[in-house]
């Protein structure tokens, strides 16, 4: 008997990692294993060429007179390039995951959402948008801000 199926909650039971007795939904499982793995590799050439990305848009804002000076929508760009890296990075974590316990983390789903939209906040011209698309954007921070606390408040979850 595995002692490490009965420490673990039965909500982290890696579903997609046990054996089951039919052949077919067996095999279907390890296809489904392969992919998420895949997944895993694309994510990181993602992140890899998002870095390059990073490095491109810095040298081009630097480099375009005046040299070695950034304006302010040249800052957002940048900053932009950022918060692009990094949100792919929490969507590998995401995706290495749900390959390990075949569960989906709520709240780390949400971290993730609640930082592509803030980077889309941040990037914002706010002189062409329209009243409605700001109002909805808020209600999105709001939205996802609120579930997130009520998903880092429940007891037993850290």
């Amino acid at each position: 008997m595995d002692i490490t199926k009965i420490a673990r909650p039965p909500e982290h039971d890696n579903h997609l990692g046990e054996r089951v007795d039919d052949p077919l939904i067996d095999r279907l499982h390890w296809i489904i294993r392969q992919a998420i793995r895949a997944l895993a590799v694309l994510m990181v050439a993602v992140i890899l060429w998002t870095v390059a990305d990073v490095v491109l848009v810095l040298y081009e804002k630097l480099s375009d007179p005046p040299f070695l000076l950034l304006d302010l929508n040249d800052i957002f760009v940048v900053f932009a390039a950022f918060l692009a890296v990094l949100i792919a990075i929490e969507i590998f974590v995401n995706i290495t995951l749900y390959l390990r316990d075949d569960v989906i983390h709520v709240k780390l789903v949400i971290a993730t959402a609640l930082m592509a939209i803030a980077r889309k906040v941040i990037v914002l011209d706010l002189t062409t948008l329209e009243p409605m698309y700001l109002f909805a954007i808020g209600v999105i921070v709001l939205a996802l801000g609120v579930t997130y606390w009520l998903v880092s408040a429940r007891p037993g979850e850290g």
